[in-house]
């Protein structure tokens, strides 16, 4: 026993020495990296660990932190009713937005590949517009208004299809049916951008040689050489649509109002922002905070999991 912890101390030294030895070998390569790595630390690490601290506390942040143990975590999961709405709301986003919005963005970015260039930009324009434009919210809130001068309720009325106007954004039983499609729509813009990048950059001498080689059809083309030549544009794209789905917050607010009707469109980032911003209740929104953070971690090792699979 005492000889494999020798031995296993005497691995972990010569590894320490060959990193020591490394570091000294590139030190103009890590003191270029010095300045990213102090930013990282100071407003990502730093506060993720500041947050985990906080919510063990019951901190309102005019008054010294109390620590209290895990009666935080014991409140969210057994006696908030709320956050319970708000954990069913946001795993039918990422389940919708997640997957399905992954799945589309790759196959429309493969279909739209071997379209004219002038094309293939306005589809890209098309779908990319959506999650840069400030503006997308007002155009759905004017699209499902509640009232005879929303665009659908207008038109309905006007051809006879209803006689009062349908409320979208306030009956609860049709407010996530509104939000999901809105929310699937602007969350394609990054990942599909990526993946027409990503399909562009393949080398075409690849295809040529996997006929070659007894590729017979464009699905075992898709399978054998594009998927694993975009390994790292999948796995951009996983990250991306998985941090989208689960960071969903400015959409049910400004379509489903704050808060939203029994707080039907309530997301983890929405009970967050009300208890961090509007109750400042801080302890109880890191403890929200750390549930949240803990969640896409365990989900981004499953997707890479699975697209560690890809090819073989």
């Amino acid at each position: 026993m005492n000889e494999k912890f020798s031995k296993y101390l005497a691995k972990k030294r010569l590894a320490a020495s060959d990193l020591v030895r490394n570091a000294r070998k590139n030190k103009v390569c890590y003191a270029f990296l010095l300045p990213y790595a102090v930013l990282f630390i100071t407003f990502y690490v730093l506060p993720m660990v500041t947050s985990i601290y906080f919510s063990f506390t019951n901190y309102n942040i005019l008054e010294k932190p109390d620590f209290i143990g895990a009666r935080n975590y014991l409140n969210l999961f057994l006696e908030d009713e709320v956050f319970t709405i708000a954990i069913k709301n946001t795993f039918l986003v990422a389940i919708i937005t997640g997957p399905v919005g992954y799945i589309m963005a790759f196959i429309f970015a493969w279909l739209i590949n071997e379209l004219p260039k002038w094309v293939r930009t306005l589809v890209v324009f098309f779908f990319y517009a959506p999650s840069i434009s400030g503006t997308a919210f007002v155009v759905f809130k004017q699209l499902f208004n509640d009232d005879a001068n929303g665009w659908i309720n207008r038109f309905l009325i006007t051809h006879g299809f209803t006689n009062t106007p349908i409320l979208f954004l306030t009956n609860p039983q049709n407010v996530m049916k509104v939000i999901v499609p809105v929310i699937l729509w602007t969350s394609l813009g990054t990942g599909f951008l990526s993946f027409v990048a990503g399909l562009k950059g393949i080398d075409k001498a690849q295809y040529e040689a996997g006929y070659i080689d007894g590729i017979q059809n464009r699905w075992q083309e898709l399978w054998f050489i594009t998927l694993p030549n975009m390994k790292p544009m999948l796995l951009f794209g996983a990250v991306m649509s998985i941090t989208t789905a689960f960071n969903v917050c400015d959409i049910p607010m400004q379509l489903a109002g704050y808060p939203s009707t029994d707080y039907c469109a309530r997301t983890i980032v929405t009970h967050l922002f009300d208890y961090g911003f509007t109750r400042f209740e801080m302890g109880y929104a890191s403890a929200i905070a750390t549930v949240l953070f803990i969640t896409m971690i365990l989900c981004n090792k499953a997707i890479q999991a699975l697209l560690n699979r890809v090819g073989h």
